[in-house]
């Protein structure tokens, strides 16, 4: 019975305390959630309806959507009920409950990325192969294996947080439940647990990276031997939206979990936060709208009979 006590309740210190600041934010993020709501929702809606956007890459394009949507709605509403009642609290079941499924949608979307370069990588490397290589079949493991790989890493890092202890005022030094802030508000021995998230980042992230810088180091080979200026600037168009969705997802998340525990700041992992799990969301869409000619041609012809709109 005392051990439920010790973790029935946690309290969220991040973001601020101060009502015309709580204002604030409650608008701004709440701004940023319907935009990520109806960006990738409309992508998701233009790529099932649209035959010309029939392909692997829009497939894995509608699954990185729906990840987005499903992670953007794990972190947000919550913060929005604590800013607007002014009551930073979560129950120890759905602080886990939060946590399980961000873990589970950040690999999730780290290794469908992966897939998209790989994707990528065949269209642009081995052109006459795509349609036997990325097949339907194909694509579908892929998807399959991202969500057990972001499952697989949820489970293993969730599981060891039941046998830890949380005593005291039970106060997490962030705005969501966080694994690494979780860890320091526990006040058992953490050391098998720190040592179990490094390495999970590590080989899960390494993972899906490595196989990315491949496809990527392939793909800058192949685009330089390419002759005509037009023809380079034709095949790395295909490239940019995804690589510098990349960017912005790997330089935020693993300098979160990967950076120097001297170096962690409240202020500095809120910021790596938001950016990595309600700002990319976001900007995803937006990102491949305008990057992406295709889309915006489908977009043109879902929304507006055929007349190219730029909806985002």
């Amino acid at each position: 019975m005392e051990n439920q006590t010790h973790r029935s309740e946690f309290i969220f210190l991040g973001l601020s305390n101060e009502p015309q600041l709580q204002i604030f934010f409650f608008l701004v993020f709440s701004t940023i959630y319907l935009i990520t709501l109806t960006g990738n929702s409309t992508i998701i809606l233009v790529i099932r309806r649209d035959p010309s956007l029939y392909s692997p890459m829009y497939y894995f394009l509608s699954h990185l959507s729906f990840v987005d949507i499903c992670y953007s709605t794990d972190i947000v509403p919550k913060m929005l009920v604590n800013l607007l009642m002014k009551q930073n609290t979560i129950s120890f079941i759905g602080c886990l409950t939060q946590m399980f499924f961000s873990l589970l949608l950040s690999v999730t979307e780290v290794f469908i990325l992966s897939a998209m370069a790989y994707d990528r990588y065949t269209a642009v490397c081995h052109p006459l192969h795509y349609v036997v290589t990325m097949n339907k079949s194909i694509c579908t493991y892929l998807v399959m294996g991202a969500w057990l790989m972001g499952l697989f890493f949820a489970i293993i890092n969730i599981v060891p947080i039941f046998n830890l202890q949380f005593c005291g005022l039970h106060e997490i030094s962030h705005f969501s439940c966080e694994l690494p802030p979780l860890l320091k508000a526990s006040c058992s021995d953490i050391f098998l647990n720190n040592i179990l998230l490094l390495s999970s980042v590590v080989i899960f992230g390494l993972g899906s990276f490595l196989p990315t810088l491949v496809s990527y180091l392939h793909i800058i080979s192949t685009i330089l031997k390419i002759r005509s200026a037009e023809g380079r600037s034709k095949a790395f168009s295909t490239c940019s939206s995804h690589l510098i969705v990349v960017g912005l997802l790997y330089m935020t998340g693993m300098s979160q979990y990967m950076k120097p525990s001297n170096l962690s700041s409240m202020i500095l992992d809120e910021l790596f936060s938001i950016q990595y799990s309600i700002l990319t969301p976001m900007l995803n869409p937006i990102i491949y709208s305008l990057k992406n000619k295709e889309v915006k041609r489908a977009l043109g012809r879902t929304f507006g009979n055929g007349r190219c709109y730029n909806l985002f």
